[in-house]
């Protein structure tokens, strides 16, 4: 068999883009899982139905309308024209359902698009612990601070106080006696 055929042309950040969140779950589209294996949509979703017992509810399951309808309007993917829509509802797979549905088509293009997908799922995952562990550590460090705001304030003003430049000396006000720090001598009677 010819080398280029079985090579995948798709890149892991392609097939990342194709992943979205769902119930929870990161899945991805019947349809791009599908082209991604060199199927068609109709052929792929044949071969899971035969297979059904494969596929327990956390490896794949359909859509409702409504999610339908939120993930159409994220990916603005709409054709026009006859036939260009699906009659029928898109089942969604998960990381563990687009394995299971490689091993059905039995194909060296979806051996190989196998990997790449699941290492799209590993960079996924990575990515959303990466996010986890940095939000984390911002709301630990949140929390550290929130609890001193007074002290800091009253040491931003300690400081502020001390950059202040002092006050000059008042004059005392009257006559005074040259060396004499005492102040003017006390008023005559009148």
């Amino acid at each position: 068999m010819n080398d280029a055929i079985t090579r995948p042309s798709i890149s892991i950040h392609e097939i990342a883009q194709r992943i979205h969140f769902i119930r929870g779950l990161r899945v991805i589209l019947d349809a791009d899982l599908a082209s991604f294996y060199g199927e068609t949509t109709k052929r792929f979703n044949q071969q899971v139905k035969r297979n059904l017992a494969r596929f327990p509810p956390d490896f794949m399951f359909e859509l409702t309308t409504e999610e339908y309808f939120d993930l159409r309007l994220q990916i603005a993917t709409l054709k026009t024209g006859r036939g260009q829509h699906s009659k029928y509802l898109p089942h969604v797979f998960t990381e563990h359902g687009a394995i299971m549905a490689a091993t059905l088509l039995n194909s060296p293009l979806a051996t190989d698009v196998s990997v790449h997908v699941v290492r799209a799922f590993v960079e996924i995952r990575s990515v959303v612990a990466a996010h986890r562990e940095l939000s984390g550590k911002l709301f630990q460090l949140d929390r550290k601070v929130s609890g001193h705001d007074k002290e800091i304030a009253d040491l931003i003003a300690t400081i502020q106080q001390l950059l202040a430049p002092p006050n000059p000396p008042k004059r005392p006000i009257g006559f005074g006696i040259p060396g004499n720090t005492a102040g003017p001598g006390p008023k005559a009677p009148k």
